[in-house]
């Protein structure tokens, strides 16, 4: 299949280097970073059912994750991916939740993420949706870095919390 080489190709080179969203125009918005979280998370990534019509430029895959280290939980997301003629160069859009725990605080947030590789040159931002923190995550805002090194996946999670849940 065309796009089991998408998801390779955007999981495994898009994400082999440490690449920092903008938290420079998250600070711009208000927004000061001031927590950091790291840990490793295992993904599975799986191709849709419904895949893309004979001919199509676009794949579509599932994606299960189990966090570990500062963030204890699990993921569930999607991500549609697409290579382009020339070697090196492709996209991904994706969109995933997570549920579970970020330094003991209980609750689930969402985290949108947008890549693309021209020649081989990632570029990638994780952040979180607006408005999306429920639980004691409610209000949380935060950039997300990943890192794939020897097989193994990680993450840095920069971000922000109101002191009491809903301020």
């Amino acid at each position: 299949m065309l796009f089991a080489g998408v998801a390779l190709c955007l999981t495994a080179s898009l994400t082999a280097h440490l690449i920092a969203a903008d938290a420079v125009d998250l600070h711009r918005k208000g927004h000061a970073l001031t927590n950091h979280a790291e840990g490793t998370f295992d993904v599975k990534t799986t191709p849709a059912a419904e895949a893309s019509p004979a001919g199509a430029a676009i794949g579509r895959f599932l994606l299960d994750k189990q966090f570990h280290g500062d963030l204890q939980g699990t993921s569930k997301g999607e991500m549609l991916g697409a290579n382009t003629s020339v070697k090196g160069s492709a996209g991904y859009v994706a969109i995933e939740q997570f549920n579970g725990t970020l330094k003991g605080r209980e609750g689930s947030f969402i985290l949108q993420h947008t890549g693309t590789m021209t020649r081989g040159v990632p570029e990638m931002t994780v952040t979180t949706v607006p408005d999306s923190g429920t639980g004691q995550l409610t209000g949380i805002v935060g950039v997300m870095k990943i890192k794939i090194a020897n097989g193994k996946h990680s993450y840095e999670f920069d971000y922000t919390l109101p002191e009491k849940p809903g301020t």
